[in-house]
């Protein structure tokens, strides 16, 4: 058996980064989320009166999630 490498192999390339102000801040947007919730949107539902369980949630609360 033979062990040795095949000599095709290309060594990975090395990226570096130049702007570093551009990177920070890209980095530090990566992860940030802003949601907008109306303050008057019913999260739980009313009573219907019909047989069975009741829903817990209104349908605006299920389609936010």
């Amino acid at each position: 058996m033979n062990t040795v490498a095949p000599q095709n192999k290309k060594p990975k390339q090395r990226y570096t980064t130049t702007n570093w102000h551009d990177y920070d801040a890209a980095l530090t947007a990566r992860g940030s989320l802003l949601v907008w919730l109306d303050k008057d949107m019913k999260w739980l539902a009313e009573p219907t009166g019909n047989n069975g369980r009741p829903a817990k949630y209104t349908d605006a609360a299920i389609q936010f999630v």
